[in-house]
């Protein structure tokens, strides 16, 4: 009696998301594809689309643009698709160029238009390409469909990727020389749009009318997979809200307001979990209640004012100011050289209560406010409140065995 195997379910880009957006996919999927392609052109095969294997196991289709052998191997194209987002990428050609090499190992390489990483922080050693452990995971499994090894060096490009660069935050990120190779699940949701803006509003209101216990913001997955795996926190009480802090805020005070008039006196409201990464989060702090790269700074000037303001010493203070991400500051903080956890712990916690404050005075219906702060890497930095905030139990990583904060 044989076993059926079930095939890998398979996303459909023409198939808006929920807010009736187009996805896209990422300069990762789109380097993998072209690996793919190059590959099957190495063992004689041609395809003008390929199948490539998100991270999380469903099979995505993308065009290629060109596909060739060269002297040493093969080399293809694949034009990235930011779908409805309004990413600096968005149809530029990355290319990719393989050879067979001696080691089992793949090696990476940026071309011309892929940038170089120059400077820590960064979840790439310094002096290798720019392309981001999502990305190599999926080149690496993409070879290993079309060959059954990954013996291969690879070169990732991008055409014009040195001026395209110039429009994101890689020059002061010390990423040199182009484009970064990004994306952790392959796909680019549509939610930095205008019209996102709105269908966020929708969100929050359908969930202040489902009258929950307790309401969830969060930028991105990280608190959305927070608020669903670890909170249980019913799906219509999470509101991912993408880069639009003050317009969520702002939706939910004027839903709070209405649900007022129509009740009467007492507001009854729910407090309110905002759940994420530092790197947007704090961005509140300077002002800047759109957290997108195109309407935002970054956040670490705000991350070194709060450690100014605990007095903090100020060599401390400058190289905070001056990291290149938020992850660095991360990293400072929990150096043997600056206090270790303990001082990490007391300025996330700093920054969290100056961001729970902040949203707050934003929506000042809401009986209370509850920020957690993460990591990339899902290690919680600070859980912090204001009034009364939801849930009142001790905060666990989102990717930890349960362990609290």
């Amino acid at each position: 009696m044989s076993l059926s195997v079930t095939p890998p379910a398979r996303l459909d880009l023409s198939v808006p998301a929920g807010n009736g957006l187009r996805r896209g996919f990422t300069t990762g999927s789109a380097a993998t594809a072209a690996l793919k392609a190059a590959l099957l052109c190495l063992r004689g095969q041609s395809a003008r689309v390929v199948d490539i294997t998100l991270p999380g196991g469903e099979l995505l289709a993308v065009e290629v643009r060109a596909a060739r052998l060269t002297d040493a191997g093969a080399y293809a194209e694949v034009v990235k698709d930011g779908g409805d987002d309004p990413d600096a990428t968005h149809g530029a050609v990355i290319w990719v160029r393989v050879t067979p090499q001696d080691s089992p190992v793949m090696s990476f390489h940026a071309g011309e238009g892929v940038g170089t990483v120059t400077a820590p922080g960064i979840r790439v050693p310094v002096g290798e390409a720019a392309i981001n452990p999502g990305p190599r995971g999926m080149l690496r499994a993409a070879a290993h469909e079309v060959a059954g090894h990954e013996a291969f060096t690879v070169t990732v490009g991008c055409v014009d990727g040195e001026q395209i660069a110039r429009r994101t935050f890689n020059p002061r990120l010390g990423i040199v020389g182009g484009i970064s190779i990004l994306g952790t699940t392959g796909v680019v949701e549509p939610m930095s749009l205008e019209a996102y803006m709105a269908s966020v509003e929708v969100y929050v209101r359908v969930a202040v009318h489902a009258r929950p216990d307790a309401l969830v913001f969060t930028p991105g997955k990280l608190g959305r997979d927070f608020a669903r795996d670890t909170l249980g926190v019913p799906p219509l009480a999470v509101v991912q809200m993408g880069n639009f802090v003050g317009a969520a805020l702002d939706a939910l005070q004027d839903a709070l307001q209405e649900q007022a008039r129509a009740d009467g006196p007492p507001v009854s409201a729910p407090p309110l979990l905002v759940a994420g990464h530092p790197g947007k989060l704090a961005k509140v702090l300077n002002g800047d209640w759109n957290t997108h790269s195109a309407h935002s700074g970054m956040a670490m000037n705000a991350v070194a004012r709060v450690a100014a303001r605990l007095g903090l010493p100020g060599a401390l203070v400058e190289a905070l100011h001056a990291a290149n991400t938020v992850d660095a500051c991360v990293d400072l903080l929990a150096g043997p050289d600056h206090g270790g956890p303990d001082q990490g712990r007391t300025v996330w916690a700093a920054v969290a209560r100056d961001v729970a404050a902040c949203l707050h005075g934003r929506a000042p219906l809401l009986p209370g406010v509850r920020v957690a702060l993460f990591a990339l890497d899902g290690r919680p930095l600070a859980d912090e409140s204001t009034g009364a905030a939801f849930p009142p139990d001790p905060l666990s990583s989102p990717h930890s065995d349960g362990g609290t904060l």
